[in-house]
This record gives C-alpha cells, sequence and structure tokens, in this order.
C-alpha cells in the first residue's frame, strides 16, 4: 500500500496521515487504495480478507466505531454487490471505508459483530433491504420487512411500487382479527 490513489494524485496531508496508518495496520494484506470524491480515504477489500482488515483497524489503527454497513446493488454488473463498511477514530477524528464486491449468487461476508456490537443492526438491515448474509452474525433476522416477506426492497429488480402490499397486509390483518376472537371467545368463556 501506498499514500497514492488509483489515478497517481498524491494523497492531502489528513488522508495522508490516515492511509499511512492504515498501511501500516495492513503491511501484507491485499487491499486496494481507490479515489472517493468526498475525500474520504477508500480502500477495495476482498471477501476473504475483510476479516482480518477489520480485526487490524481496529486493533492496530485505532478505528473504535463503526458508522456505516450498507450494500449497493449495481445490476446487472457482476460482482452485483459491494459491501461498504464506514469506520471512525475518536483518537485521529479520522475515517476510513471498505467496500468488498460479492455476487449474487454467493453474497456472504463476514460478521464485524464481535469487533462492534453495534455493527449488529446495521448488518440486519443491510441483510434484510439487500438479502446480504454476514457470516458469524448471531441473530441475522429481519429488520424492518416481516419475517417472511420474500423480497429485499433495496435490490434494484424490486418494482418501484412494491409487490403485493395488499396480499401481505390483508394477512396480517385477518391474523391480528383471529387472535382478537380468540381471545374473546377465551374471555365469555370464563
Amino acid at each position: 500500500m501506498s499514500s497514492t490513489t488509483d489515478s497517481g494524485r498524491p494523497a492531502t496531508s489528513k488522508s495522508g496521515a490516515t492511509a499511512a496508518r492504515v498501511a501500516a495496520a495492513l503491511e501484507g494484506l491485499n487491499v486496494r487504495t481507490v479515489d472517493a470524491r468526498d475525500g474520504m480515504h477508500s480502500l477495495v477489500v476482498e471477501r476473504g480478507d475483510l476479516a482480518e482488515v477489520l480485526n487490524r483497524l481496529q486493533s492496530r489503527a485505532q478505528f473504535e466505531q463503526v458508522t456505516l454497513i450498507t450494500g449497493v446493488d449495481h445490476l446487472p454488473a457482476q460482482p452485483r454487490f459491494e459491501v461498504v463498511h464506514q469506520l471512525w477514530s475518536l483518537v485521529h477524528r479520522d475515517r476510513v471505508r471498505l467496500k468488498t464486491f460479492v455476487t449474487s449468487e454467493d453474497a456472504v461476508v463476514p460478521t464485524a459483530t464481535h469487533l462492534w456490537p453495534g455493527a449488529a443492526f446495521m448488518e440486519r438491515e443491510c441483510f434484510d433491504m439487500f438479502g446480504i448474509r454476514f457470516e458469524g452474525h448471531e441473530n441475522l433476522r429481519r429488520l424492518l420487512m416481516p419475517e417472511d416477506y420474500e423480497h429485499h426492497p433495496l435490490r434494484k429488480e424490486f418494482p418501484h411500487h412494491g409487490i403485493e402490499p395488499d396480499k401481505l397486509y390483508r394477512a396480517w390483518e385477518r391474523e391480528r382479527r383471529d387472535e382478537f376472537f380468540e381471545r374473546r371467545s377465551a374471555e365469555e368463556a370464563r
């Protein structure tokens, strides 16, 4: 790793210090620095190296917080999904962004919950909205959508008008009504 970007431009002093600290922490790992429009130090990380990169950034480069875990759907391109981790260092007052690309057939990356417990809900949301799985997450389930919902709303093939909302709402309403009448019958029987 070096303190230049993909375009060969030297990094700015603040991002240069971040780049140097990150490069020292990740020495020997296969990562690639990429340009970011917002100037944040950004890396592309292979899925096989992601767990070690996250671990080293926390332990060696003092990135104490994960502030974002999300996905990007690049359909029809392959690899289809980009998993984005953004980390914050309180000590150094800087950030780093990691991008890991996975295919739609194998959209799985390692969890970060053992390093940052706050990652749990971000990973659940990413799973819920994109269908990206986080291996090792102890409670990976839907966060915003119902458990039996078959779709992932932030995928590009998801229609803008939604999918089967009336069918879903009718099923929920029927279950709610059935439970109400069962409770009411039980109370009247006493």
